[in-house]
């Protein structure tokens, strides 16, 4: 415990932390009780954590809560994380040594050439048909929902997000659309029941991709709607219409430039495209080592400021954006949550017990990363000519209004 409790008493200042070491000894953390946030205690179960936590705090904290190796004895997993969260937010470790060498690597650690791509799109989407559906609504949309008013239920506002950003890309009669990363088809057969368009979709998930043309020949739509296993960077001709949700995060920030500029090249002169993405409100940053290694490889979600400057960058110009507030992706992880919880037995059986404990992780934290880490969503409109779209947004008002039931 050496570098473990000196540590420890410099990250947790505020609030009531406290550990059980392996050898069942209590170390207390903290100063002043948080208002909100009730006492914690963890038990550590191997001595092998009183180092590594000390060394590799995410990964070792997600590995040993995965493995059993440590438990969370009083409270719950929320509040620890809200623990956490809100000492970091207090101290802004920023510039800690981890930090800093991370970011110095981040270009390596998102390094996504095509096969790359295809291999990290596997690693999260290639799981079982089956376990998806048990926790995402009935059209699988894997993104953050659109909670017009706080009583939605989760198939609601799913359906209000995508009249939230088909109102956004003026669809006309005869065009052609370009889905980036459509996952399992939901939103570009929603375009294709909204309007006589032409609709090509594209994943790198071989599972997403089949689901997705099932979808198309069951809904009779195979004759406007086609799905493509393939990356942006393999795709040519030319849209009136480009979208994106939830693609961008797998780009990695090495490849924005290439990712405008072959938007650039996909859209026609008076062409817009449409980009729904995670951000983080306090500039650039890191992903957490836990996620990158097992939820999202060569994941990132990037700054609004990083993206900005490589649209300029490429020649494209934004015509609209749009901070979808933090609460929106909060919520819809909340509910995600409870589904995943009603249904972990299933899970389990699809898995294990592990596998479990590792999305309960991955879905409380990042909750918790909307609610107190500055994540929020944005949704960006870019066009290669600036006068494409209407000089005011009462257009997406008037669109969302003509497509809810």
């Amino acid at each position: 415990m050496l570098l473990f409790v000196p540590l420890m008493r410099h990250l947790v200042r505020h609030g009531r932390l406290t550990v059980i070491d392996a050898s069942g000894r209590p170390h207390i953390f903290g100063g002043t009780l948080l208002p909100d946030i009730p006492p914690v205690t963890i038990r550590l179960r191997d001595r092998r954590l009183h180092w590594r936590l000390a060394l590799q705090p995410a990964v070792a904290f997600g590995e040993a809560f995965m493995d059993g190796t440590l438990t969370i004895e009083e409270g719950s997993l929320d509040d620890f994380l809200a623990l956490v969260d809100e000492n970091t937010r207090l101290i802004n470790p920023r510039f800690a040594l981890q930090e800093r060498l991370s970011f110095v690597l981040r270009y390596l650690q998102q390094w996504n050439p095509v096969k790359a791509s295809r291999r990290n799109v596997a690693h999260h989407y290639d799981l079982s048909d089956d376990f998806y559906a048990l926790f995402l609504d009935a059209d699988r949309q894997y993104s953050c929902a659109y909670f017009a008013n706080p009583e939605m239920t989760l198939e609601e506002a799913q359906t209000a997000k995508k009249q939230h950003i088909i109102s956004k890309l003026l669809l006309r009669s005869g065009q052609k659309v370009l889905d980036i990363g459509c996952g399992w088809g939901g939103l570009a057969l929603s375009i294709a029941r909204h309007a006589d368009v032409e609709v090509t979709g594209i994943t790198l998930s071989e599972h997403q991709l089949a689901i997705a043309r099932q979808r198309a020949e069951e809904a009779q739509l195979s004759h406007r709607v086609k799905f493509m296993l393939a990356d942006y960077r393999q795709i040519s001709g030319q849209f009136d219409r480009i979208v994106s949700v939830g693609m961008f995060e797998h780009v990695g920030v090495g490849q924005y430039g290439t990712f405008f500029r072959r938007a650039g090249d996909l859209l026609t002169d008076k062409g817009i495209a449409l980009l729904h993405s995670i951000g983080r409100s306090y500039g650039s940053g890191v992903t957490n080592a836990w996620i990158r290694k097992y939820i999202f490889p060569g994941g990132y979600c990037p700054a609004l400021s990083e993206v900005t400057s490589a649209i300029e960058k490429s020649g494209l110009v934004a015509t609209d954006i749009e901070i979808l507030r933090p609460t929106h992706y909060a919520e819809t992880l909340r509910h995600w949550r409870n589904r995943f919880n009603e249904q972990r037995a299933k899970v389990a059986a699809i898995y294990d017990e592990r596998f479990c404990r590792m999305w309960e992780l991955y879905l409380a934290g990042s909750e918790s990363a909307f609610r107190r880490q500055g994540l929020m969503t944005w949704q960006m409109q870019f066009s290669r000519q600036p006068f494409v779209v209407p000089a005011t947004r009462d257009y997406m008002v008037t669109g969302e209004t003509e497509l809810s039931p």
